[in-house]
């Protein structure tokens, strides 16, 4: 195997990054290591890779994430129960539903019920790694409840 080697500061600013692949038909992505590999470098000076830890690419990503989990829709109380009962498990279900409620009627926790709202609606669309999402805005909601 022929040894694969790479200016020194150059190697030193591809170590420093967090490099994917585009996502594949199921969300997921592999990662790549130019600094190590001559087909992940390859793909690098082709423009396929991403660095996730770019100020730039990360800004660009937080704020679209942003405008998709924070865009504003309210459901009926029993609908939004049904998402609940779809989500969690029994012994969490009163209590997470509850906390929802409550977000939704208080002005610095509202935020939380509408990423829940959006998440769960982008999972019931085949987005799944959204489910987790939900969860952690029921955990952020009962902060925000707490602080209120």
């Amino acid at each position: 195997m022929e040894k694969f080697r790479l200016p020194r500061k150059l190697k030193k600013r591809l170590k420093k990054g967090l490099w994917l692949y585009p996502n594949d038909e199921n969300g997921n992505s592999l990662m790549a290591n130019p600094h190590r590999s001559k087909k992940d470098f390859q793909a690098y000076k082709k423009r396929v890779l991403e660095n996730l830890i770019s100020d730039a690419n990360s800004r660009k990503r937080r704020m679209g994430y942003r405008r998709k989990m924070n865009k504003e829709v309210i459901v009926p109380d029993d609908e939004l129960k049904k998402y609940v009962d779809d989500i969690f498990r029994k012994e969490v279900r009163r209590s997470s539903y509850e906390t929802l409620l409550s977000a939704k009627n208080n002005s610095r926790a509202i935020i939380a019920y509408y990423n829940f709202i959006n998440a769960y609606q982008l999972m019931q669309q085949g987005e799944v790694s959204y489910g987790n999402t939900c969860c952690m805005s029921v955990d952020h909601a009962k902060e925000l409840l707490i602080k209120a």
